[in-house]
């Protein structure tokens, strides 16, 4: 499971509880780039929430 530069900075700033909206100004894109990217991060992660999300990079201790 390899995640993107990018993948990697939209589920930081997911992880610290801005929504997506928030993190896609933040980001100076859309939210729906912001979405794309958690679909594609969901997929990757295999799990369907931020929730899991969070618990998964803990668990593999992924470096964001």
């Amino acid at each position: 499971m390899n995640l993107t530069r990018r993948e990697k900075e939209v589920l930081r700033l997911i992880l610290t509880g801005l929504s997506s909206s928030v993190a896609a100004e933040e980001m100076g894109v859309c939210k729906r780039t912001i979405d794309f990217h958690l679909q594609n991060i969901y997929a990757k992660l295999d799990v369907t929430n931020r929730v899991q999300a969070f618990l998964k990079v803990q668990k593999l201790q992924i470096e964001l």
